[in-house]
This record gives structure tokens, C-alpha cells and sequence, in this order.
């Protein structure tokens, strides 16, 4: 075995795992930011971490760089989507406020009301 073969061995599972892990907040989270917030941080963390096990085993950089772009499209773009959709979620009353320990959006929505 190679030592990326061994990298490989490691990150895949371990990227798997955090995808796992994701899904079953996904699952078991009550509310809405709460779940967007399982589906979007270790899931982006687990795919990450599958193409750099799999960046390991191609034949070369070239091979390996349309996956690492793919990593670095994933870091920006999700969590720019999910700050996007919660903001949306709570300005149409989807966030449950029993669940907010701070509520820091509530200032800017009634400042949004009054105009």
C-alpha cells in the first residue's frame, strides 16, 4: 500500500462519517435552521473530504484539480446559500423563536417594517 492509498483510506470514511453524521441531525433537528445547519456543515466538510481521498487516487494534478474545484465551490457557495435561506425562513416566520438563544435579526426586521 502507498502512502496514498493510506490517505485515501483515511479520508474517505472519515468524510463519510461527517456525511452520516449530517443526516441524522437532518433527521433528528427540530427546526428548520437547525437543520439547514446539519445539512449544510458536516456535509460540506464529508464531501470535501471524499474528493480529496479521490483527488489521491487519480493519475495526476491535472486529474485532481476539476475535484479540488469542486471543494472550494462547495466552501463558498453553501454556506452563502444557507445564510440566504435562513434569512428568508425567518422573515417569513418560519423560525421557531422558542429555539433562537439570541435574536439578533429581530432589530433589522422591525426596522425593515417600519419602512
Amino acid at each position: 500500500m502507498t502512502a496514498a492509498d493510506w490517505v485515501t483510506a483515511v479520508l474517505l470514511p472519515v468524510g463519510a462519517l461527517f456525511t452520516l453524521v449530517g443526516t441524522i441531525g437532518l433527521v433528528r433537528f427540530p427546526t428548520l435552521l437547525t437543520r439547514m445547519h446539519a445539512a449544510t456543515k458536516p456535509d460540506t466538510v464529508g464531501l470535501a473530504l471524499i474528493l480529496l481521498g479521490t483527488a489521491f487516487q487519480v493519475s495526476g494534478p491535472r486529474a485532481a484539480a476539476p475535484l479540488i474545484l469542486v471543494v472550494l465551490f462547495q466552501f463558498v457557495t453553501v454556506p452563502v446559500l444557507a445564510q440566504t435561506l435562513g434569512r428568508v425562513a425567518y422573515s417569513r416566520g418560519e423560525a421557531n423563536p422558542e429555539y433562537l438563544v439570541v435574536d439578533e435579526l429581530a432589530e433589522g426586521v422591525r426596522e425593515a417594517d417600519r419602512d
